[in-house]
């Protein structure tokens, strides 16, 4: 059976997250996501805006997820070991950055390999955040 692993916050879930599990499981028997857990959401500087009960909710309810599980640190390599992946699934976006060269060699002596898919472009989280901040704020200046 070939395991596949990928992780992120997945808050306000979109299309590019649903693409990013269609594509993964693609590849995999069984595809497992790891949930990041507010905890680290926070130390990484952000705020999610749904909880993390929710978005590993959802996650677990998509069609392509085997199961999802919580992701209390930033270690892909454990977790993939712990899970005995053989495949990492991250969006392109990170694809030759220094960080993810050196990850890449880390990953590769462990048997497992990382797998960049191509990021959906004109959507994200962020992106949505920003818009229903800025629809929030025009609706409050119709109120005043």
């Amino acid at each position: 059976m070939i395991i596949g692993y990928t992780a992120g916050v997945y808050d306000l879930f979109h299309i590019g997250h649903l693409n990013l599990f269609k594509n993964a499981k693609g590849m995999c028997d069984k595809l497992v996501v790891g949930v990041t857990v507010d905890e680290l959401v926070a130390y990484k500087g952000k705020k999610a805006m749904i909880p993390f009960e929710d978005r590993i909710e959802i996650v677990r309810s998509c069609k392509y997820v085997d199961a999802a599980v919580p992701q209390y640190d930033m270690d892909k390599l454990s977790a993939c070991k712990k899970l005995g992946a053989k495949f990492l699934f991250v969006g392109d976006d990170w694809y030759g950055t220094e960080k993810w060269k050196e990850y890449e060699k880390e990953f590769a002596e462990a048997g497992i390999q990382i797998v960049y898919f191509p990021y959906t472009r004109g959507v994200s989280s962020t992106q949505i955040q920003k818009a229903l901040e800025l629809v929030r704020k025009d609706n409050l200046e119709d109120l005043k």
